[in-house]
């Protein structure tokens, strides 16, 4: 009878996917908390916030094992997917009609001025030797729109998250100090309202910081500021379909003829369609104010839990190891792209 009697079958286990629970319940904390920072202290943008918390919980003792261990998925899913739904709602607030109203003095300045600072950045970021795609990644974020284009070029390079995570954290900081030192300028360098505005648009990072510092000068410098800033944004489409198509090319190069069967990468990624779509919809002028706005709340949220994730990657002792390069480079670019931005406005001064 114990020859008949049959063996249990071997059943192979695969091992369970890591849960992304853990993580995104960390960055719904962190983004409670920079929402709170933000309603405290007006004057510090909610994503600036994000980031910063982001850093804090990866280095503090109580929550660095979960945020290297078990939070780690969730985190770098909220990095990734959070970032490409809040850079899709980010074009319900560019309309063409906001582009056509700057004139085209403005948007010929504000071309040059990006192709200034991301030429420039790119450059002194590859001779100051630092690592990976953060040349690119710190040139994107310095030219464009701060964390959102360095988040949405990492995706089209599928570059390295921790490379991601220091360029965001540089490009915050700059930003940050912007908001402080910027106001300080204003008089010493004789600027209106408006021209101020339109230097805050070209030379800030994030929309947010965008703000923070053009709200000093009143409302005429802050809607010229948000519209060059928008103008900026818009470059975003563009930038991300050449990384991606330079990508494409390179791993074709790499692979040889293409097998049949074998999937190809998309030459734009889907998330800059659904931005394109977004501008596209704003400019019919149909979503009511009351969407509009809902979906600029939306679009903050997404992006301060996406950014936190980012910041929770940030390995402060290995930046404090490059700390001299990082510095120099930080300090390099902004004065490229306050430089460049101060010429433009007051060549095309109105």
């Amino acid at each position: 009878m114990a020859l008949l009697r049959e063996r249990p079958a071997h059943r192979s286990r695969t091992p369970a996917a890591p849960s992304l629970r853990p993580g995104l319940l960390l960055a719904a904390l962190g983004l409670a908390l920079a929402l709170a920072v933000h309603r405290l202290l007006p004057a510090v943008p909610m994503l600036t916030a994000a980031v910063v918390l982001g850093v804090l919980a990866a280095h503090l003792p109580g929550l660095r094992a979960p945020v290297r261990g078990s939070a780690r998925p969730g985190l770098s899913y909220a990095g990734r997917r959070l970032m490409r739904a809040g850079i899709v709602l980010l074009g319900l607030q560019l309309g063409l009609d906001d582009v056509a109203g700057l004139g085209w003095a403005t948007v010929a300045m504000t071309l040059a001025v990006v192709m200034a600072t991301l030429s420039g950045t790119w450059w002194l970021a590859r001779r100051l030797g630092l690592p990976g795609d953060q040349p690119l990644l710190i040139a994107a974020g310095y030219a464009i729109c701060g964390a959102s284009a360095i988040g949405a070029v990492g995706e089209a390079r599928g570059s390295d998250e921790r490379d991601t995570a220091a360029s965001v954290a540089l490009v915050t900081l700059c930003g940050t100090l912007a908001i402080a030192v910027l106001p300080l300028l204003q008089g010493p360098l004789g600027l209106g309202d408006a021209a101020f505005g339109r230097w805050t648009g070209a030379s800030v990072h994030d929309v947010g910081q965008v703000v923070a510092t053009a709200q000093t000068a009143g409302d005429t410098a802050l809607g010229e500021a948000v519209l060059v800033k928008l103008m900026r944004v818009a470059l975003l489409a563009p930038l991300v379909a050449a990384v991606a198509l330079s990508v494409r090319r390179r791993s074709r190069d790499a692979a040889g003829p293409a097998e049949p069967g074998r999937k190809r990468a998309p030459l734009v990624p889907l998330f800059v369609v659904g931005f394109l779509a977004a501008v596209t919809l704003r400019s019919t002028g149909l979503l009511p104010g009351g969407f509009l706005e809902a979906a600029h709340t939306g679009q903050e949220l997404l992006l301060a839990a996406a950014l936190f994730g980012l910041g929770s990657a940030v390995d402060l002792p290995s930046l404090a190891r490059s700390g001299a390069r990082t510095a120099l480079l930080g300090l390099s670019a902004w004065l490229v792209v306050a430089g460049a931005s101060y010429a433009g406005v007051l060549l095309t001064a109105r």
